[in-house]
């Protein structure tokens, strides 16, 4: 298929630029897999399409500041660093502005406590950086100085940078939030468990790359950046069980079904696992580990909007984006989500 068959239309106004409040008053658009029949209602109301013994699959990777802003030792240029993937202690993988000024070996300095060195350029232009801190608080001084990384389509300033975490986040390690899960509110979380409704959690850091534009025309041709992720010995036991009772698996999130999809790829019995993912889902397809999926509305020609598609069919995945366009549902990182099941 061609990155332009998963374009759409999208009114300006209906990209989210605030998160609501409460997090599960955000709308929810039902959908069902089979028959691609819509019901419209709320995240607060999730329980009623849920089943006794479904598991809920959640990624509590957990957003960390990784916007810096500093200056090129020894100029007044501005430069941006975006952290993508740490390789050593003090060593990271980043995207930098302005590329061309950043060659080997420049030293910016983003305080008088913090600066970093440009060690190499990586395929695609990316740079691989040393951190220096003069007290080797590396940590305290990125959460001192860093911002939260909000996608280029939100523009009004985060008030409350929790709101770009889920509450359950746990394993810092992102430089995106794992959106589909920041509905969810420890009332919600109460009334599936009431329910008997199975949680579990697994880790997949979100680097940008998951959201690096499509620019080859056949989408065949793109290559998905590497991302880490882990399942747990307790998660896969809860997987295996609800396999064996005949219940549903629906992964919170792509992150987590690129998560539950990857493992599967390796191993066809639930088992503890971890690794590096770079795995690719659009329409072909066949999923192995995933029964359901909840998810915010993704960008157009994005990689998401394609996982999307192979999971609910590309016919019914542009109805319901239409169906939600005309209902003015709230779109991308803050807005509304669906439930395909």
């Amino acid at each position: 298929m061609d990155r332009s068959d998963f374009y759409y239309e999208l009114p300006q106004e209906l990209i989210a630029q605030t998160p609501l409040t409460p997090r599960d008053s955000s709308r929810l658009l039902k959908i069902s897999r089979d028959s691609g029949e819509l019901t419209h209602s709320h995240f607060f109301s999730l329980c009623d399409f849920l089943e006794k013994g479904d598991l809920l699959v959640l990624n509590d990777s957990k957003v960390f500041p990784a916007r810096l802003f500093g200056k090129k030792r020894g100029s007044l240029i501005d430069v941006e660093f975006l952290l993508q993937k740490q390789i050593g202690k003090y060593i990271w993988e980043t995207m930098v502005r302005p590329g061309r000024r950043l060659k080997k070996d420049t030293i910016v300095d983003f305080s008088d406590k913090l600066a970093a060195q440009v060690l190499e350029t990586l395929d695609g232009g990316n740079r691989l950086v040393r951190f220096y801190s003069s007290e080797n608080n590396f940590d305290e001084l990125l959460f001192e100085h860093g911002q939260m990384p909000l996608p280029p389509y939100i523009t009004e300033e985060l008030s409350d940078n929790t709101r770009y975490n889920t509450i359950y986040s746990k394993q810092t390690g992102s430089a995106a939030a794992p959106t589909a899960g920041l509905h969810f509110t420890e009332r919600l979380l109460a009334d599936i468990a009431e329910k008997g409704v199975e949680t579990a959690f697994v880790t997949l850091h979100v680097g940008l790359g998951t959201f690096r534009p499509v620019k080859h025309d056949n989408i065949q041709d793109h290559h998905m950046h590497e991302e880490f992720y882990s399942i747990p010995e307790e998660t896969a036991k809860k997987i295996a069980a609800c396999r064996l009772n005949g219940k549903r698996v629906i992964a919170v999130g792509t992150t987590s079904c690129r998560t539950l999809e990857a493992a599967a790829v390796k191993v066809k019995e639930p088992k503890a696992t971890s690794g590096s993912t770079d795995i690719f889902i659009y329409p072909g397809y066949k999923f192995k580990a995933t029964d359901g999926i909840i998810t915010n509305f993704h960008l157009p020609e994005s990689t998401l909007l394609m996982l999307v598609c192979a999971f609910l069919g590309y016919d019914k995945t542009l109805a319901a984006y239409a169906a939600a366009i005309k209902e003015k549902y709230r779109f991308f990182s803050f807005g509304d989500a669906m439930l395909i099941i």
